[in-house]
């Protein structure tokens, strides 16, 4: 019985993993599977566990008003140690690029059992943008033993990096599979702090919380996005704030008073699915929304100076429009202005999947344990 530990800790990660949870629960006669999360996200994390109805086994409970990174680490460090003493694990599953990946990956290394990283390979090669999710990604890619890389370009990123190829396995992403089920399911968004929205207009969804945006870089974001709603009164911002004192006052300061941008609390994640089926366009410093909007149809702008999924950019459903002002202006009146602009990003070919990579990654992990005789 090969003995599979989950391990995540914030909302991203519980629906990039929860299809894999799912793939692994599903085949009890040769996989033991638990899962950890260290709630360094709490409150949106657990809207993600009932969703999908995912039962921790173990939960560390992370999360403080104002952690830092400092806290995150060591909290991590130390309750990962005593979990993987009691439940010893042939293969310790991560996902993505948070610090809660990076750390659960170092302690299953210290107790030298292997770790599987999925979404493995991003890479934008600035270790300070995305911050501090470059280097967690990388760092967590140095520990991994299995690698599912979500496209070919994450592949050859792997193999520039010098890992064997037969430990690459590429399976899509698995946030395309958790789409694809979430927006199957009838929701109503009426309940969602939108009653004031006007769904006959063109509706722009906002999202931005990153790190390296904090301060003048969100400001100027923000500038812009309060511009676009002025010059284009046919429009709608809406907005789901993130939680982060800093974010909220930008946010609030800048945009609060500007008719038609609708500020709300953050959504649970299928609500947010559907409210992005509905939209018209979508203004993001998100890694997530880059892959999960173009498989709805909706043209991205990436509110970043650089962008780990380049697949996106290269397809054209995606386009890097950095933080200054001017661009970002233009390029939104592009996309609201001009139809032809609109079609060739939203008819283009999303590169990250067919909402059967978790599937995938069972496969390789269950190759994985026959050869290594776990």
């Amino acid at each position: 019985m090969l003995k599979v530990l989950s391990v995540f800790g914030t909302r991203p990660e519980a629906i990039k993993m929860a299809p894999v949870v799912k793939e692994l629960a599903g085949c009890p006669e040769q996989i033991r599977s638990r899962v950890a999360v260290t709630a360094q996200h709490r409150e949106m994390l657990d809207q993600v566990l009932e969703l999908f109805g995912i039962t921790p086994d173990y939960d560390l409970n992370l999360m403080q008003h104002g952690q830092t990174l400092y806290d995150i680490t060591a909290g991590v460090l130390n309750g990962m140690k005593d979990v993987l003493e009691k439940e010893s694990p042939h293969l310790v599953l991560v996902h993505g690029d948070t610090t809660t990946t990076f750390v659960a990956a170092l302690s299953a290394y210290y107790r030298q059992i292997k770790v599987g990283h999925v979404e493995a390979g991003l890479r934008t090669n600035n270790k300070y943008s995305p911050f501090p999710e470059e280097m967690n990604r990388k760092m967590t890619g140095s520990l991994a033993d299995l690698h599912f890389a979500p496209t070919m370009t994450a592949k050859k990123n792997l193999l520039q990096e010098n890992v064997p190829e037969d430990l690459i396995f590429v399976t899509g992403n698995t946030v395309i599979d958790a789409l694809l089920e979430t927006v199957a399911k009838p929701c109503d968004l009426s309940q969602c702090g939108l009653e004031k929205v006007d769904w006959e207009k063109k509706v722009i969804l906002v999202t931005c919380h990153r790190r390296e945006n904090w301060g003048e870089p969100m400001e100027r974001i923000f500038q812009a996005i309060r511009t676009v709603k002025e010059l284009r009164p046919e429009t709608q911002v809406v907005f789901p704030v993130h939680k982060n004192p800093k974010v909220r006052s930008i946010a609030r300061e800048t945009l609060g008073d500007t008719p038609g941008v609708h500020l709300i609390e953050p959504m649970d994640y299928q609500p947010f699915a559907h409210l992005m089926a509905k939209s018209y366009l979508v203004l993001t410093d998100s890694g997530g929304m880059q892959e999960e909007a173009p498989s709805l149809g909706k043209p991205v702008l990436v509110m970043r100076e650089t962008t780990e999924r380049p697949e996106a950019v290269e397809a054209g459903t995606v386009k890097l429009v950095g933080t200054t002002k001017e661009n970002i202006i233009k390029e939104a009146l592009d996309l609201i202005d001009n139809d032809s602009s609109y079609r060739e990003m939203a008819v283009a070919a999303n590169p990250y999947g067919d909402g059967k990579a978790a599937r995938r990654i069972l496969q390789a992990v269950l190759r994985f344990s026959e050869r290594c005789r776990i």
